[in-house]
């Protein structure tokens, strides 16, 4: 008796279903992790699970995840940027340094405390979208590489804001600090407002990323910049545009820090930009480009912060070992990621 045929047909579904069912779990990986850290830290510490240290670790968590929100566009393109915690400190130190200049008043006159804590606001959000441009020129116009362009910038930022210190701190007047403090210690329907807009940067990077023609090509570069090229799409524009969202970004982030300190100094966003990257690696964007997802991105910023979380909380090993721990996340996920675009 003959055996039956083999139906090929049936092979190549049962491989496909399988390698859906495969990358479909391989995404659930970060979340998987996750879960795993808050069922840890609940049985080392019973303080983990309480709501207020919960709400206290999405709020620090808030910075680093809306930075890396935008860094999410840039690395899915193909590129970097080095320099968001010295953009970050040099303008929180600009806005402070605007605000206390306008609070003496210029001219004789000086505008009212509120429309003073707007100006600061709106030149955070145009300062990062500036600093963006000038990346994104630099690295389209001038060829030059994402890793040298935002390396040298991150140097240049910190010593601006070093410059306009004398090297010690930036302060914000009392009264600013006063009326702008809020901002970050202010609940709404018990949620603080620092997670509230990291939500909805969130969303709306999802939205852009997943839903628009821009969000399509951003991907399409990654994958591969010169096919993206003969398709028509505008690299240099839509790369420069990945650079702005990220500076907006960072002025979102910094708009957000500053009220809790009410100062800037150089030592203002120090390794910020490794936990940015840590954080959208960790949630499943390749690092060489082409794909990625917010939501992973969200979930790598939360997962960061609770290792830190629990690191302070059980004193397993140094709270000075939490870089060194981000740092060993970072090459471990590049690792798995090998020959993955």
């Amino acid at each position: 008796m003959l055996p039956a045929p083999v139906d090929s047909g049936a092979s190549a579904r049962f491989m496909q279903n399988l390698t859906q069912y495969l990358n479909h779990l391989k995404g659930l990986g970060p979340v998987i992790g996750l879960i795993g850290l808050c069922v840890a830290g609940t049985l080392l510490n019973r303080d983990f699970a309480t709501i207020d240290n919960l709400m206290n670790v999405l709020t620090r968590t808030a910075f680093i995840g809306i930075i890396a929100v935008g860094m999410t566009f840039v690395i899915i393109s193909g590129g970097i940027d080095l320099s968001v915690g010295s953009m970050a400190a040099l303008i929180a130190g600009s806005m402070i340094y605007l605000m206390n200049m306008l609070m003496g008043g210029i001219g004789g006159v000086a505008p009212g405390p509120l429309t003073i804590v707007v100006i600061g606001i709106a030149m955070a959000l145009l300062l990062g979208l500036a600093f963006g441009y000038l990346h994104g020129l630099l690295i389209t116009k001038g060829k030059i590489e994402a890793f040298i362009v935002t390396l040298g910038t991150l140097g240049i930022f910190r010593s601006v804001l070093t410059y306009l210190a004398d090297g010690g701190a930036l302060t914000l007047d009392n009264q600013l600090s006063d009326l702008y403090s809020p901002v970050y210690y202010t609940n709404l329907l018990g949620i603080p407002i620092p997670i509230w807009v990291f939500l909805a940067v969130a969303l709306g990077g999802a939205l852009i990323l997943n839903r628009t023609a821009f969000g399509r090509h951003v991907q399409a570069i990654g994958s591969n910049e010169q096919v993206a090229r003969y398709a028509a799409i505008r690299v240099d524009f839509v790369k420069t545009c990945t650079y702005m969202l990220l500076g907006v970004c960072v002025g979102i982030a910094t708009v957000l820090y500053v009220p809790r300190l009410g100062s800037a100094s150089p030592t203002t966003g120090l390794l910020w930009e490794l936990e940015a990257i840590a954080a959208v690696v960790v949630g499943g964007t390749a690092l060489k480009g082409g794909s990625g997802r917010i939501v992973g991105t969200v979930v790598g910023a939360i997962l960061l912060s609770v290792i830190s979380n629990i690191l302070n909380l059980t004193s397993i090993i140094s709270v000075y070992l939490n870089a060194a721990v981000q740092g060993v996340v970072i090459i471990a996920v590049a690792y798995f990621q090998r020959g993955r675009h």
